[in-house]
């Protein structure tokens, strides 16, 4: 999931282990896109890689605006936001204590 979304240059990746939490997944990742084209062609290639895969794709949610789209994997539940939507929702906060994983930012340029 992470090599599907910085192939589309998706940057401030997070990722939550939510199992103690809530039975709906295990993990959360939270990612960011400088503009909703992005963020809706970041969804684009986690369902392409993850189909490739095998990967049980559940649904996908706000691709109409791209502001916040959210792929539903069962298991994982991957959040693409743009940055003034995810400072907003500031899901990492929601969700309180969690073991989280962070990778290197690799903001590209807009």
């Amino acid at each position: 999931v992470i090599d599907a979304l910085e192939d589309i240059k998706a940057f401030d990746i997070t990722v939550m282990d939510v199992r103690n939490l809530t039975s709906m997944t295990s993990y959360m990742i939270v990612a960011s896109a400088n503009s909703t084209r992005q963020a809706k062609a970041i969804a684009d290639n986690v369902r392409e890689k993850l189909k490739e895969k095998g990967a049980d794709l559940r649904g996908t949610e706000g691709e109409k605006d791209g502001e916040w789209v959210l792929v539903d994997l069962g298991d994982i539940v991957v959040h693409i936001m743009i940055p003034s939507a995810r400072a907003y929702y500031n899901l990492e906060q929601l969700w309180g204590e969690t073991e989280t994983r962070r990778t290197a930012s690799k903001k590209s340029a807009a």
